[in-house]
């Protein structure tokens, strides 16, 4: 398999991008102090049980991962329930915090992100504070750390919540070995029994990361359709603030307060302001928010206020969400090869300095550079505009799909592995849904999305002095654009005849 190409030597640079002062002020949520932490308080005060009942000895280690919250969270409640004391840890992985990419070296997590899991972290520290307990917060592998942790204060298990994608997958087993090494002496850590032989702690994980149980679905994960509709009939720029209160807060600031739930379908596809959409994959992605939570809160507005289209289709996206969780059990390591879960047979090119403009936002078409901007800056981008730049990279410009991907993985804030690499793969035509051959028409989606320019004006300063109709439509007034539309303006170029799959029929559906 071919390896990126070198770091281009163009001589070509730009200055680097300030993005506009406003987004550094404009907190998601943008509730007070005192208002998020009344709405968490609220939350926890419905949804937390005072009835669960202790029934077990010794310690129990909980190790936090992507679940850093304590509403609905299964591992710290069986972790309660199973000892007489509870031990939190979280161990920052070099290798996710520092480390790289798996084919092309992009670092694994950004700033952004680092800055938002440093705010879930101290959020999550408080809210077990205020139960009783503490977070330990280690440095190193999870291998290495918790079965020393587990050694030294005799517990007899680790508890944490399952993923299901690889390197996730390879450090449970890892963790699981270490624990097997330990020896915790019977009369400790809850370990009983007529056998002096002393015991390993166990490593007991649970299922928590979906809004649906695996357990509760009406076939195996191996016999997961592979068309998200047959699952689902069978069941302006912004700084996210971290933490499960923050999470809590922007619950009820979106649904409750600002009452947006009730026009989400219509307001979805919007690109610029804080609540044309929910904004809450970045807690979702880290845990601090509860899939099961939001269906909740969405059953209760149904009850109180009003039941539609749009409450419907939050529901309808979290259940997306579970989808590409689900399937990442089901397909394993392929989500993450070129050919995709269907092994499709393709030929990508590598071209490092089209990558460049790419990501960094200089291809000549301000659709697609505001939007790389405002994920440099942000650490988010809209629904839509992830649709509209991975077309643009792998149809447009004909780049490794996987160079997107992993982009992405360095830089947003609600990266995790099932949901990024299940929408890559969908976006590039490698997934499961019949529909691959995906095409956005940029002039099409400005037109439709941002017909006064207002998004490309925003991200893109340069061009807020022309006439609103002109900012998506620049011409010689913007740069150069790096590569010509396979589509332009809905209608193929004939010069321009793209068929790059091993298919009799390679016709790329032009969306609304």
């Amino acid at each position: 398999m071919a390896e990126a190409a070198s770091t281009s030597t163009s001589s070509s640079t730009s200055i680097p991008f300030r993005p506009p002062r406003a987004v550094l002020a404009a907190a998601v949520p943008s509730l007070g102090p005192d208002e998020t932490a009344a709405a968490a308080y609220e939350a926890f005060r419905r949804h937390t049980s005072t009835g669960l009942r202790r029934g077990g000895g010794g310690v129990a280690v909980v190790w936090f991962r992507s679940d850093l919250r304590v509403l609905d969270n299964e591992a710290l409640a069986r972790a309660w329930a199973a000892s007489g004391a509870v031990l939190p840890v979280y161990c920052v992985d070099p290798r996710a915090l520092a480390g790289a990419t798996h084919r092309f070296g992009f670092p694994k997590t950004g700033a952004l992100r680092a800055q938002f899991l440093i705010e879930c972290l101290g959020d999550l520290k408080q809210n077990l504070q205020k139960r009783g307990l503490d977070l330990l917060v280690r440095h190193g592998k999870p291998e290495d750390i918790l079965p020393a942790i587990a050694k030294a204060v005799s517990a007899h298990t680790v508890y944490a919540h399952k993923e299901t994608c690889s390197e996730e997958l390879l450090v449970e087993r890892l963790v699981r070995r270490g624990l097997e090494q330990v020896a915790v002496p019977r009369g400790q850590g809850g370990a009983s029994g007529r056998s002096n032989k002393p015991l390993s702690p166990k490593l007991q994980l649970v299922w928590g990361a979906t809004m649906y149980h695996v357990d509760d679905l009406p076939f195996p994960v191996s016999n997961l359709p592979d068309v998200y509709t047959q699952f689902r009939k069978s069941e302006k720029g912004m700084r996210f603030v971290g933490g499960e209160s923050a999470a809590l807060g922007r619950v009820h600031e979106y649904f409750w307060k600002n009452d947006q739930l009730k026009v989400y379908k219509e307001t979805r596809n919007g690109m610029l302001g804080p609540d044309y959409s929910t904004k809450f994959s970045p807690w979702l992605a880290s845990g601090s928010l509860s899939p099961r939570y939001v269906c909740e809160e969405i059953r209760r507005y149904e009850k109180q206020r009003v039941a539609n289209d749009s409450t419907y289709w939050v529901l309808f996206e979290l259940i997306w969400r579970d989808y590409f969780r689900f399937l990442s059990a089901k397909y394993g390591n392929s989500i993450f090869h070129l050919g995709g879960p269907r092994k499709v047979v393709s030929k990508w090119s590598q071209d490092q300095a089209l990558f460049e403009s790419w990501k960094d936002g200089r291809t000549g078409y301000p659709l697609i550079d505001a939007n790389m901007k405002e994920l440099l800056a942000t650490g988010f981008m809209s629904n839509r505009g992830r649709q509209i730049v991975c077309s643009f990279l792998v149809r447009d410009m004909g780049i490794d799909w996987r160079m997107g991907a992993e982009w992405f993985e360095t830089c947003l804030l609600d990266y995790d592995p099932a949901s990024n690499y299940g929408n890559w793969t969908y976006g590039a035509g490698v997934g499961n849904d019949p529909r691959e051959d995906r095409y956005f028409s940029i002039p099409k989606q400005a037109k439709t999305y941002d017909p006064d320019g207002e998004y490309v004006a925003y991200w893109l300063p340069e061009l807020r002095s022309l006439a609103k109709e002109r900012r998506n439509f620049p011409g010689a007034s913007y740069i150069k654009q790096v590569v010509p539309l396979k589509f332009d303006g809905g209608h193929q170029r004939k010069d321009q005849q793209f068929n790059r799959q091993t298919r009799p029929k390679n016709i790329y559906r032009r969306q609304k």
